[in-house]
């Protein structure tokens, strides 16, 4: 059984004590240094993770090298490539660290096999792709409905002191915009 204590990440779907010890039993945690890919594109996940500390991100990597980052995963979130890994199919995006991170790794067959004896977990699944599908459905619509200056509004409101965190260039990616774009944005909000 690994050590790991921190039971934030259980905290809201009132998971008990004995079954917290059967998930640490499958679980091990793992470190991940800034830079390095958790899931790479094109590899089949056979692994997820919880993110203790440090920050992640999805992102595409065109064949150009440009880089469209999906999502910014913070601490006590989930890292998979789900459709990925459950179909058993090569991941569309690379999953990578931003920060040095602590992650609690979870096997994703010895999760099924857990899953099997308890019902609180599906729960649990059930309640962490819910979250995954609002945060996704939030992120589409404001893409596609909000201008550029309105999103980063929004990412500053989202993600608080997460912009000291990361680079400007994984921002306007994230936003969808140009590095220049979101300089100008920043100096007309700052004037």
């Amino acid at each position: 059984m690994n050590a790991y204590n921190d039971r934030e990440l259980f905290k809201s779907m009132q998971i008990q004590e004995r079954e917290y010890a059967e998930l640490l039993e499958i679980s091990k945690v793992r470190n991940i240094t800034n830079g390095s890919f958790y899931v790479a594109e094109g590899q089949i996940p056979t692994k997820f993770a919880f993110l203790l500390s440090g920050l992640f991100r999805y992102v595409y990597i065109d064949s150009k090298g440009n880089e469209f980052t999906k999502s910014i995963i913070t601490e006590h979130n989930l890292l998979v490539s789900y459709s990925s890994m459950l179909y058993q199919k090569p991941s569309h995006f690379f999953i990578q660290a931003i920060e040095d991170a602590e992650i609690l790794e979870v096997n994703y067959q010895s999760w099924l096999e857990l899953q099997k004896t308890n019902t609180r977990w599906d729960k649990f699944l059930i309640a962490a792709l819910e979250k995954g599908y609002c945060l996704k459905e939030k992120r589409e619509r404001d893409l596609l409905m909000l201008d550029a200056e309105t999103r980063y509004k929004n990412f500053l409101t989202e993600f608080p002191g997460l912009e000291s965190r990361i680079t400007q260039q994984m921002i306007a990616s994230y936003l969808g915009i140009k590095p220049e774009s979101l300089s100008r944005i920043r100096k007309k909000l700052q004037g």
